[in-house]
């Protein structure tokens, strides 16, 4: 049950759909308003702010794709769900793109709704504290400034694993990935400018998740090619999504950390040490922490057989060098399976 009242804008030509939503969202203890088209939702957004906006894409005259742009320029704190009866992935993608938190498929359940908009309620705070800390640091020392990102740093730690809660399969993985991402690039000895790049890289690197269909996410059978090169373009959305507020760098790891050091990874441009050495961490980082958790599809690995998967992928799917910097981790990871 949801405690302050966050404010929900339901937007859908359909009045059966607001209805409903209005209905089952406010007995979850959500303060929620109705628009039946574009120019009445912006009318309603100027006069009583909201936390957030359901918003249906197929609307007659302007479509919730081409409100989508004003909302987020005229309302940037405003997190915004789109909701279509259309699966498309190429859709999907271009409203992320946009800024849209979150993409619900028509019919949805409530379990369905309540879970995108607790997590795009808590991706819209993240989005805002990382814009309130760039802001708040751009003019400060050094000393100062280094301060200010640990503290700022453990503020949006906290959200993401707040984020993954909700997810059975995903809770605790940005942790381990980047305890692990540290281990190895402690273990290669890179610079604390790197490790903190490394750091931020395993925090974000699944944010694309949100883009991805949960039914595929979900699914129990094994995925079709296009299943998975969907579950991949998170790879892709991801730095997209927090581009403004990352590096170039850590927007490169993110970006390349599903990438195969043979290159024979999905869509992939660039091979060997041609892919940034984060991203060859990360890779190890993230495959040995999903092999060590259960998946809908699988039980968990031990930590025994996941080390032995990593070896047979050693010069393939894994930069040999990390993956033998990641062996040398052993006792670490053991304590953390335990």
């Amino acid at each position: 049950m949801v405690n302050n009242r966050e404010r929900i804008l339901i937007v859908d030509d359909e009045e059966m759909i607001r209805w409903t939503l209005n209905w089952k969202l406010s007995k979850e203890g959500y303060s929620c308003s109705e628009a039946g088209n574009a120019d009445q939702a912006l009318e309603m957004l100027t006069d009583h702010s909201a936390d957030l906006v359901i918003l249906d894409i197929n609307m007659p005259g302007k479509s919730g794709t081409e409100l989508l742009p004003a909302i987020r320029t005229d309302f940037p704190e405003t997190a915004v769900v789109m909701a279509s009866s259309l699966n498309d992935a190429g859709i999907i993608i271009q409203c992320i793109k946009e800024g849209a938190q979150d993409y619900v498929c028509k019919p949805f359940s409530l379990g369905d709704i309540l879970l995108s908009v607790d997590r795009s309620l808590a991706k819209s705070k993240l989005e805002t504290q990382i814009w309130q800390h760039y802001k708040f640091t751009a003019d400060k020392p050094g000393e100062q400034m280094a301060e200010i990102r640990g503290f700022f740093f453990g503020a949006v730690e906290n959200l993401v694993y707040s984020l993954e809660a909700n997810d059975e399969y995903m809770t605790g993985h940005s942790r381990r990935v980047k305890d692990f991402t540290l281990a190895i690039g402690r273990q290669l000895e890179l610079s604390s400018d790197t490790l903190e790049e490394m750091q931020w890289a395993a925090l974000l690197h699944d944010v694309g998740r949100i883009a991805v269909d949960p039914h595929i996410l979900n699914k129990t059978d094994k995925l079709t090619p296009d299943e998975y090169r969907h579950i991949m373009s998170h790879a892709v959305v991801g730095p997209n999504m927090a581009r403004p507020f990352i590096s170039n760098r850590v927007a490169g790891i993110i970006l390349h950390h599903h990438d195969h050091y043979d290159g024979r990874g999905i869509d992939q441009l660039v091979t060997g040490n041609d892919i940034p050495l984060g991203a060859r961490i990360l890779s190890v980082a993230d495959a040995f922490s999903a092999m060590i958790s259960d998946r809908p599809y699988r039980p968990a690995m031990s930590a025994e057989q996941a080390l032995a998967e990593i070896e047979r992928c050693t010069g393939t799917q894994f930069d040999p060098v990390v993956a033998h910097a990641f062996f040398n981790t052993a006792g670490f990871i053991k304590l953390d399976e335990d």
